[in-house]
């Protein structure tokens, strides 16, 4: 199976296309190469026969175009999106064009493609997208698959618009289309900007680890690699046209999740005093959603699936990892200049 992925130099891209390869599938990878991604996350397998790199971006269409008519994918995987809420509340219009017009220009690319090779009746185009499109939780209750679209942030917007539109090439036009919408993923080669790696870094340079507000906004934490399983069963056993919701089953509020992460440090890497004291509250974004948690029952029952890694070993994994690959996080600050922002989202 040859599946193109977009986006797969970022965080879950990546992941998913390390663990697409050593399942014996063949993967061309387009990324426009931004701030947040970095080919060192593909390092293992670079030289795999069956991986494929091209520098992408998807708001170019006629690159889209060539790069899909030339490989002949089985499948389209859509990760690629710019993901930061703090930097779409400061500069909306790049995630306007990535995540909107990028995903138009693939699924009209998809679309040409699919019909010129007499509607391919393998192919699919999976689309990966976010929670956060669902709004704002209360103290009870799930998003499901037909919970209703309330974003309040100009990311979750661009988001919810690209799942319109995904949805809408398939009653449209019959396009073979998959959505997922997961809860916060977590794991090795995160960008240094979400809330768990500017914890893990801010905690062992000494410097306060921030968190907004009170600290009791909660989220459902979700660990990659349980995601990446998601994915590849929903692109082989899912029905097409269908929504599925990834959960992780584990809500926790900001506040618990940094304390957990600054107790695991305190063993893994004993500093002189504990580490929870270097926490401190800052003024809280704006539009800042309360709650998000995800019902994954529909997955559970139709294909199987089930969040398999504790958050206690999936934090256990991921802090080991952070400390093994400093060089990681330091190759991402020299290059180009790039500096995260080390805010505390999450």
């Amino acid at each position: 199976m040859k599946l193109l992925v977009t986006g797969g130099a970022g965080f879950i891209g990546s992941a998913f296309i390390r663990e697409a390869i050593s399942r014996g599938l063949h993967v061309l990878n387009i990324d426009a190469l931004t701030y947040a991604s970095s080919l060192e996350n593909l390092r293992s397998i670079e030289s795999h026969p069956a991986y494929l790199f091209k520098q992408i971006d998807i708001t170019d269409r006629a690159s889209v175009d060539d790069a899909i008519n030339a490989y002949e994918p089985d499948a389209i995987v859509h990760l690629a999106a710019e993901s930061h809420v703090d930097r779409s509340i400061e500069g909306p219009l790049t995630f306007i064009q990535t995540n909107i017009i990028g995903t138009y220009n693939l699924l009209e690319s998809s679309r040409a493609y699919w019909q010129k090779n007499n509607y391919l009746s393998q192919f699919k185009f999976l689309h990966v997208s976010t929670d956060e499109v669902f709004g704002s939780l209360g103290d009870q209750g799930l998003f499901n698959e037909d919970s209703a679209y309330l974003p309040n942030s100009p990311y979750s917007a661009s988001k919810a618009s690209s799942d319109h539109l995904v949805r809408a090439w398939g009653e449209t036009y019959g396009l073979p289309v998959l959505i997922t919408n997961c809860s916060n993923n977590y794991g090795p080669f995160q960008f240094p900007e979400k809330l768990i790696p500017v914890t893990i870094m801010s905690a062992i340079a000494g410097n306060e680890i921030p968190i907004y507000g009170s600290g009791n906004n909660i989220r459902d934490w979700l660990y990659v690699n349980d995601h990446v399983d998601a994915l590849l069963l929903v692109l082989s056993k899912g029905q097409t046209g269908r929504t599925y919701n990834i959960g992780g089953n584990t809500e926790l509020t900001n506040l618990e999740l940094v304390q957990k992460i600054c107790s695991l440090l305190d063993m893994q890497k004993p500093a002189h005093k504990p580490y929870v004291t270097q926490i401190a509250f800052v003024e809280d974004r704006p539009g800042h959603d309360q709650r998000y948690a995800i019902d994954a029952s529909r997955i559970k029952k139709e294909l199987g699936w089930k969040p398999m890694t504790s958050i206690e070993s999936g934090l256990e994994k991921t802090i080991s990892w952070y400390l093994e690959n400093q060089s990681w996080m330091k190759k991402l600050l020299e290059r180009d200049g790039v500096r995260p922002r080390f805010g505390p989202h999450s």
